[in-house]
């Protein structure tokens, strides 16, 4: 398989395994729909950590493959393609990406489904389809100035230039930089603290803060406000505010 998912301790990895630079063709693209789909379902996974290994997260999309196909065969492909990379950002469990080496071109855009990135101090991150004649087509051009602001995505795109770990920093394109031999384990520290959260608390946190990221302020206060009643009637809060209440803050213990 060209993706795979590993369990352990809560964490699922959804790992891009195809050398040398894991681009991502439409077996990649449907796979991970796939493990997505199976993220989201499975109970031991609490948390889901986005790796393309030690070197390379993903260089972008296979350019032969694209190169072959014509005008009817991408509009079907398409809605696809864009399929795949929504069920990541719809996994509604905590997702970090930890990107090392190139992620380009729809690595960019899957590293853009994550909710929190952590890049090697060598990560080099862009959006190049411009110089293929092309724009980004999974989501690049909705959720890059989402995450960055219009002018800032509006630059990487028009340019396709690559930006470095600090600039990708600055501009709020990543969350931290560390030495990358540290990517994944410092992403997998990120992803334990979550695990022994309230796991219901945390899905309605990411889903409030999503959907109302795509709506106005009081329809997104609405999402928010039956989220937060709801939540009453869960065990986890209950737990949560008895501890409070009982042994002080922080120390309650969720299952």
């Amino acid at each position: 398989m060209t993706v795979h998912l590993e369990v352990a301790e809560g964490i699922g990895t959804i790992r891009l395994d195809r050398p040398p630079m894991n681009a991502l063709d439409i077996a990649v693209q449907d796979r991970l729909r796939e493990l997505a789909e199976e993220a989201t379902r499975r109970d031991d996974v609490r948390a889901v950590i986005l790796y393309g290994g030690e070197k390379v997260f993903a260089a972008g999309a296979d350019i032969k493959e694209m190169q072959a196909m014509d005008h009817t065969a991408m509009v079907v492909r398409s809605r696809a393609l864009q399929d795949s990379f929504t069920a990541v950002a719809r996994i509604p469990k905590p997702v970090v990406a930890a990107v090392t080496g190139y992620a380009l071109g729809g690595g960019c855009e899957l590293a853009l489904c994550a909710d929190y990135r952590i890049a090697a101090d060598n990560a080099k991150l862009g959006q190049p389809e411009i110089l293929l004649g092309l724009i980004p087509g999974a989501g690049g051009t909705q959720r890059l100035p989402r995450l960055i602001g219009p002018s800032k995505a509006k630059d990487l795109i028009f340019t396709g230039r690559m930006v470095t770990a600090d600039e990708a920093l600055s501009i709020g394109l990543v969350d931290r930089i560390v030495p990358a031999a540290e990517v994944y384990e410092h992403a997998r520290a990120w992803a334990a603290k979550l695990v022994q959260g309230p796991a219901l608390a945390l899905r309605a946190a990411k889903e409030s803060v999503d959907a109302g990221l795509e709506t106005d302020i009081d329809t997104g206060l609405a999402i928010e406000r039956n989220w937060f009643s709801g939540l009453f009637a869960t065990e986890d809060r209950e737990r949560g505010m008895r501890s409070f209440v009982e042994e002080g803050p922080g120390k309650a213990k969720f299952l």
